[in-house]
């Protein structure tokens, strides 16, 4: 039999935990348990002598056989390790301390454990999206949320969802997920679940995920009874629902992240299936960077009177991104990449490539180069594309190369450079990839690559931030190869022969920069017309 203190019991709920004599972590205990033990009810600071057994709604150990001790047993059991005791209660004291006051959250309508739980993850205010968001979640209303990776949507989410579990308390049924959230990457869903992990650390709720790259079998058995809430890739899920393993008829919540990165990856015609098998009478909540006409009509024929939040302009660049543009030939951005790097020691800089290829190509030339480099892309395995993401967090290497498929969602803390070494052929993907520096406030640098044929991609590029990038030098690689051009002129009614884009200089007019001129990249260069 083993002893231990209630440190909270909510009656209303009907669950509460333990904190054991014997070290450990805290023991669940639920109301089932006091009933069988013939118990109504315990109160904060009982001290208890339980079994521990495992859960088979949870699947999680609890606590059995429930027994509160009188005051004259308490103080017997306790006499005898008086030390022991007193290390305990300071050791419990600090551990119990808030990292900060979350108290703001108590507006958005969440519950107050929650808030509690906010506080011991250091949560202080709710971002814009997460004070949109949440009031019209807990409503119960369908949401469609405009906003970037960094701006803290995933708790926008997780948050009203995870009260909503604990209100309506329900037997879960085998094979099923109450709630799935679906995500484009794998890298993505393994982060939003360890943020509902964080979230219902101290909570009776299931999570679990499911990705390509891992084991279809294991994650079968982690749905066998059950689960609260599911993470997945598209393909993975319709792969566990066509084994059997997975039924999504009894899936009440629903939630699209990042939805156009799914359709943009292909996933649209998965998704349109998954949601075809989801119950109609559910709850679904849709993310996404950008409204696009495609996203616009996915809201329009699977969300049902949807409140529309945004808390970013759409293709909006973050004001405190330093951009700068650097006119290369093909042979000489590997150059420019060494230098950039070489002379920017123990930053973290996320390289974006256009392929596979040239990604594993770059981090070959680096390494040739005494610059240590990893790649991410779908040819990489899950094991692979993990360890290189660790690595590059934990600042056992300061390089990434990424392509925008493997590196879409991922929030990577601390980037201070972004080089675009390839520009996007869509331009709003130059927005997605710069915004991963300059996140929280601090400041950040992203750098574009621009090849003699990469004009084209450059002035959509311009026309959807709606500036000019300026130029910069890189001593010896740059200085002959700014283009004498300029933009093609607004197409005329009726067109005409000057309407088409890429003839060449109009009159000999050179590209001029009003603000000036050239940038010397770190040092030297000397101040031009932009041309």
């Amino acid at each position: 039999m083993l002893t231990g203190t209630v440190i909270w019991y909510n009656p209303v709920k009907g669950l509460g935990f333990i904190n054991p004599d014997q070290g450990g972590d805290d023991v669940f205990v639920h109301m089932s348990a006091l009933k069988a033990s013939g118990l109504k009810v315990v109160k904060e600071g009982d001290m208890l002598t339980y079994e521990l057994l495992l859960d088979e709604k949870t699947g999680k150990k609890a606590a059995a056989t429930v027994t509160v001790l009188k005051k004259d047993e308490a103080s017997l059991l306790t006499s005898a390790t008086p030390k022991m005791k007193v290390l305990k209660e300071k050791k419990k004291e600090r551990a119990e301390q808030p990292k900060s006051d979350a108290s703001a959250f108590s507006d958005l309508g969440l519950d107050a454990e929650i808030v509690k739980a906010l506080g011991f993850l250091g949560y202080s205010q709710p971002t814009p999206i997460q004070s949109q968001a949440i009031p019209a979640v807990l409503g119960g209303k369908d949401l469609v949320g405009l906003a970037q990776t960094g701006t803290g949507k995933t708790a926008a989410f997780a948050l009203p969802l995870i009260q909503q579990l604990l209100m309506n308390p329900i037997a879960l049924k085998a094979r099923s997920a109450r709630t799935i959230i679906l995500s484009p990457t794998r890298e993505l869903a393994l982060q939003i679940h360890d943020a509902f992990v964080s979230f219902g650390k101290r909570l009776p709720l299931n999570f679990t995920h499911a990705i390509g790259g891992a084991p279809i079998r294991k994650q079968m058995r982690d749905l066998s009874k059950g689960v609260d809430i599911l993470v997945a890739t598209p393909g993975r899920l319709e792969d566990l629902v066509e084994q059997k393993g997975l039924r999504l008829d009894e899936t009440k919540f629903l939630v699209l992240d990042e939805a156009d990165q799914m359709l943009d990856i292909g996933f649209l015609p998965a998704v349109k299936r998954i949601i075809s098998k989801v119950s109609k009478e559910r709850q679904t909540l849709l993310f996404s960077a950008t409204m696009s006409k495609e996203i616009k009509k996915l809201t329009e024929t699977y969300l049902k009177d949807p409140v529309q939040v945004s808390v970013t302009p759409e293709n909006s660049t973050v004001e405190k991104i330093e951009q700068s543009l650097m006119h290369l030939s093909k042979q000489n951005k590997g150059l420019a990449l060494q230098r950039i790097v070489s002379a920017n020691p123990r930053k973290r800089v996320i390289v974006f490539s256009r392929t596979k290829h040239g990604s594993d190509k770059l981090v070959k030339w680096l390494g040739t180069q005494d610059i240590a480099a990893d790649a991410i892309h779908g040819n990489k395995s899950q094991g692979q594309r993990q360890r290189a993401l660790d690595d590059f967090r934990k600042g056992k290497t300061y390089v990434l190369i990424a392509t925008d498929i493997a590196a879409r969602g991922i929030d990577i803390p601390d980037i201070e450079i972004v080089i675009n070494f390839d520009l996007p052929n869509v331009p709003e993907s130059y927005v997605h990839r710069i915004g991963r520096t300059a996140r929280a406030g601090a400041e950040g640098r992203a750098i574009a690559f621009c090849a003699p044929d990469e004009h084209k991609q450059l002035w959509d590029i311009e026309k959807v931030i709606k500036m000019e990038i300026p130029v910069v030098e890189l001593e010896g690689l740059t200085q002959n190869l700014i283009p004498n051009f300029e933009k093609p002129a607004p197409r005329r009614r009726g067109g005409g022969a000057n309407s088409k884009r890429g003839s060449g200089p109009r009159e000999g007019k050179p590209r001029s920069n009003s603000g000036g001129g050239k940038k010397p990249f770190k040092s030297g260069g000397n101040r031009a017309p932009r041309r």
